[in-house]
């Protein structure tokens, strides 16, 4: 959608669009450290600006966050081609990697007997 034809009651609605699609794009980051850092760069992007009243310089930022948005749909793509073991901080399986498959196995840590 152009912005040029963009109403004026219009404004808030792309800007929250445009916040909820840069974050929903950032969860695509294969790594830990890419997906994080790219949700927090949107945070704070948006706190900055959040006070800006002039609806011209609000067109040239939400412009910026749309040519943003393109580029981490791009390295989100490129990201997924090399996908790394899960970090400890995100959770989800954990054990040592066993067989072809790529499944993990699930081991008891029993350490000092």
């Amino acid at each position: 959608m152009s912005l040029a034809h963009a109403r004026k009651g219009d404004m808030p609605y792309q800007v929250r669009s445009l916040y909820r699609s840069l974050l929903r794009q950032s969860n695509q980051f294969a790594a830990y450290n890419f997906r994080e850092y790219a949700k927090r760069r949107t945070h704070d992007s948006f706190r900055e600006h959040q006070k800006e009243g002039e609806e011209r310089r609000i067109q040239e930022l939400v412009q910026k966050g749309l040519k943003e948005l393109q580029m981490l749909k791009r390295q989100t793509v490129v990201s997924q081609f090399y996908q790394l073991d899960r970090l400890v901080v995100e959770g989800g399986k954990t054990g040592k990697q066993k067989g072809d498959e790529g499944g993990i196995v699930r081991q008891k840590d029993t350490g000092w007997d």
